[in-house]
């Protein structure tokens, strides 16, 4: 069972950055495609971005494409989002997790092993 960990949330400003980490435990990490999504306040969880488990394929949201990139670093069973030019519309709870076996998608229902997520707010 996989487990994880996000970390790397906080406070900046509009046009700001941050990079958030998701530690994985678990013998197996390597294999999985993993995925970031985004819940704020009174809204549906979000698909943000996507990485295939050899880091060779993303995917992203057209919310934060150009802005955001995803990473992995199968060695130390973390997944990264680096997150620039920061918007007050960003504001979320950040989570990462990993995909079912066999779900394609970039739906949540598509995912598992949540984490318990990390604040991002971006003020204007």
């Amino acid at each position: 069972q996989v487990q994880l960990v996000e970390s790397g949330g906080g406070l900046v400003q509009a046009g700001g950055s941050l990079r958030l980490s998701c530690a994985a435990s678990g013998r197996t990490f390597s294999i999985y495609d993993m995925g970031w999504f985004r819940q704020a306040p009174g809204k549906e969880r979000e698909f943000v971005a996507a990485i295939s488990w050899i880091g060779g394929s993303t995917y992203y949201a057209d919310s934060v494409k150009g802005r955001f990139t995803i990473s992995r670093d199968n060695a130390k069973n973390t997944v990264y989002l680096q997150m620039n030019s920061l918007k007050p519309e960003d504001t979320a709870v950040y989570y990462c997790a990993k995909r079912r076996a066999g779900r394609v998608g970039f739906y949540p229902d598509s995912y598992e092993n949540w984490g318990q997520g990390t604040q991002v707010t971006v003020s204007s």
